[in-house]
């Protein structure tokens, strides 16, 4: 699997935060809360990945398979949240991986900080007593990276953030959209949506139907999605210049 640096981790500001890093093989995690908590995190996260490996090497297909598949009745844990939001959004399970390794760890440390966020390549778990302010990443070329601020509330309850992009990472995508950044109640249902959203942009002109297509389906808290000089945003997410 390629790496990719993760740069845009040099302009976080961790303000009132313990700021540290767990990697555990593919899994790269950067983790904001109250005070370090390295070792339980890593504790976390080597569990959510066993618990997704052991369902892979029962069920190989889980893992390469690029449409929903069949959930089993008995089925539960992190296999079953990544395979319901895949459903959800017509994608492989894999889609969601990232966004629920990130919640997995995120509720665990809540145990030891009121406050966290699990940043999992660019796919986030976040509960907060205020509101987060996020920069855009959509590309060097973009008229928007970097001057674009994203805010989000999320206090009292959880909330994932997701990014998908057509044309920066090696994540696979079927778009060409710059970025799509979705927002939900759940990290795996919103890593799900960006990559699915992300896969239906291949011109500007898709990005106001596939807004209009979110609003309705109800799913999600919002979406944002960039295409060259083209952006369209919808929901609880609010815009300000950098």
């Amino acid at each position: 699997m390629a790496y990719e640096p993760r740069f845009y981790r040099e302009w976080v500001n961790a303000g009132r935060f313990q700021t540290f890093t767990v990697a555990i093989r593919e899994t790269d995690l950067q983790i904001r809360a109250k005070r370090k908590l390295v070792s339980q995190a890593a504790a976390l996260a080597e569990k959510a990945r066993k618990e997704i490996e052991d369902y892979i090497r029962a069920r190989p297909e889980f893992l390469t398979s690029l449409a929903p598949l069949p959930i089993p009745h008995d089925l539960s844990g992190l296999p079953f949240e990544m395979m319901r939001a895949a459903t959800e959004y017509d994608v492989g399970p894999m889609a969601a991986v990232a966004g629920a390794i990130a919640e997995a760890v995120g509720r665990g440390l809540l145990r030891y900080s009121d406050e966290i966020i699990v940043e999992n390549g660019g796919d986030i778990f976040m509960l907060l007593n205020r509101p987060a302010v996020m920069a855009l990443y959509s590309g060097p070329d973009s008229p928007f990276t970097r001057r674009l601020l994203i805010e989000v509330d999320a206090p009292a309850q959880p909330v994932g953030v997701a990014t998908s992009s057509g044309t920066i990472g090696h994540s696979l995508s079927f778009g060409k959209a710059d970025a799509v950044v979705t927002l939900a109640g759940s990290a795996a249902l919103a890593d799900a949506a960006a990559t699915a959203l992300c896969n239906r942009i291949k011109q500007p002109q898709d990005i106001e139907p596939v807004l209009a297509d979110e609003k309705k389906r109800g799913k999600l808290r919002g979406v944002l999605a960039v295409m060259g000089k083209s952006l369209g945003v919808w929901g609880d997410l609010r815009l300000h210049a950098a």
